[in-house]
């Protein structure tokens, strides 16, 4: 989708849809009352949300008018700018026509660069694997116009937030990716491309990481064919190349079974993305190097297969893991915490970072607690959990701090090893955090449990199809951008 930025008398071009954003109460007034009986027909009232197709009158160059709620005037902010021009992509993008002008009520440079942001992200499509489809169901849209009262101010604002769009979607290109084209070596193929944006990636296979005993992250994929890795990403934007760095941990299940704790089989399609944290951590260093952060940042994912086999980890098994604690085996479906524990040791043992935070499709239990929306913040440190919650309110990716009661340790101790990999049903995704916790030596940490926001069908966001949403990588982008660059 290419995205241009116009004032907002410039010539529409041919087949042009003009989606005109209304503020609320300001409907029947709008172009001198030329709308107020379809606008009062339709009872629009420019309320957040609402859409209204209007015929183009013949005086109009346009092939096709929308008038776009914004809601109310004193709330438009950029980020109802952005769902404003994205619930207008959304309306149209089928309708056979090949541009789309949004002319903003507000057309500042920044809530210009917004609106872009959201014809971006509402505009992302999945469609390697399509060979049939109609072409009256394609998108026809190829081109949206930001009306701007200084449009180059507004190209340049644009920069940042076009790097930004480009890395949630490779994001979401790794999540929607089937699980026999993406598993774990084409994974880190994939990440290791990423070097072209300035990105250093080292990628350890299954001998490497047996020679730092990482004996619980190996033993989830001990069941496949396919062999594990452990992607390391740095990104070196701060004047001090040898400053302490920020680092993010992310889980990398290409496809989950359960292994011998099997799943059911309904539903296990999905388990295709249970490597989100991964693919958000590789999409939110994606976005430090396209936009050329001024902070150290690493990223570690780890990538990983689940699979049933008779090599295969059994519930009942004793492992060691990098940090020398050993982990009885009680459920092999809780295997996205086993994975987390080695790469996070590794993590501060080799970076000693100012803090870490993981991303992982962990828990059901979460999904239940916070529904598929909010994703669940666990952590040892305040000022970290408010930096990650202020900027989840920003970037619209919600989270909600969860309680970590130190009581509830003890329902992980094992009466035959360290600990055991779960604590049981009751405070499920309390525990699987207490887990991780384990393997965290003081520094700084936030674990994200994403289990219900990387996935959305039906999606009720305009800058979120269908599918898979690349949720995190904006609200630690901004996290990063306010609070750590410098």
């Amino acid at each position: 989708m290419e995205i241009e930025f116009v004032v907002a008398d410039a010539p529409l071009p041919e087949k042009a849809v003009l989606a005109i954003v209304v503020f609320e109460g300001e409907a029947a007034g709008l172009e001198g009352g030329a709308y107020a009986r379809a606008v009062g027909a339709a009872r629009f009232t420019g309320a957040k949300g609402q859409i209204l197709d209007v015929l183009a009158p013949e005086s109009s160059l346009a092939a096709r008018l929308l008038l776009v709620g914004a809601g109310k005037a004193d709330a438009f902010d950029e980020m109802a700018a952005e769902t404003a021009a994205a619930a207008a992509y959304g309306a149209v993008k089928a309708s056979g026509l090949t541009t789309l002008r949004v002319k903003l009520p507000a057309a500042s440079a920044a809530l210009s660069a917004r609106a872009g942001l959201g014809v971006r992200l509402a505009a992302y499509r999945f469609d390697a694997y399509r060979t049939k489809e109609p072409a009256e169901k394609k998108p026809s849209l190829v081109k949206a116009q930001i009306t701007a009262e200084t449009p180059d101010v507004a190209l340049d604002a644009f920069a940042p937030l076009a790097a930004l769009a480009d890395a949630v979607t490779f994001s979401r290109d790794l999540v929607s990716e089937p699980p026999n084209v993406l598993y774990p070596a084409e994974f880190a193929r994939r990440v290791k491309e990423l070097e072209r944006l300035g990105l250093e990636v080292e990628v350890l296979g299954e001998p490497e990481m047996m020679k730092l005993g990482m004996g619980s992250l190996l033993g989830v994929g001990q069941g496949s064919v396919r062999e594990s890795q452990l992607a390391v990403i740095r990104w070196n934007g701060a004047k001090d190349k040898d400053a302490q760095p920020i680092a993010f941990v992310g889980k990398g299940v290409c496809f989950d079974t359960g292994g011998i704790s099997l799943k059911p089989a309904d539903g296990m399609e999905h388990m295709k993305t249970d490597m989100g944290g991964a693919a958000a951590v590789a999409g939110l260093m994606h976005v430090l190097a396209g936009r050329k952060a001024k902070v150290n940042a690493v990223g570690i994912l780890g990538i990983v297969e689940n699979m049933p086999d008779g090599n295969a980890q059994r519930p009942g098994d004793v492992v060691t893991s990098m940090s020398g604690q050993t982990i009885e085996i009680i459920n092999t479906d809780a295997e996205g915490r086993l994975v987390l524990a080695d790469a996070i040791w590794y993590c501060q043992e080799r970076f000693k970072p100012k803090f870490m935070v993981d991303l992982a499709t962990l828990t059901g239990a979460i999904i239940i607690a916070l529904g598929d929306d909010v994703a669940g913040l666990f952590s040892n440190n305040d000022e970290l959990s408010e930096n990650l919650l202020a900027a989840s309110k920003t970037e619209a990716e919600p989270l909600w701090r969860m309680p970590m009661p130190a009581h509830y340790d003890k329902n992980i101790d094992s009466v035959i090893a360290d600990m055991k990999n779960t604590g049981g049903r009751p405070g499920g995704s309390i525990t699987a955090a207490m887990f991780i916790q384990r393997f965290v030596n003081g520094v700084p940490w936030a674990h994200l449990d994403i289990a219900g926001a990387a996935w959305k069908k039906p999606s009720t966001v305009p800058t979120i199809p269908d599918g898979a949403t690349g949720f995190g990588v904006r609200l630690l982008n901004r996290m990063v951008a306010e609070h750590y660059e410098e």
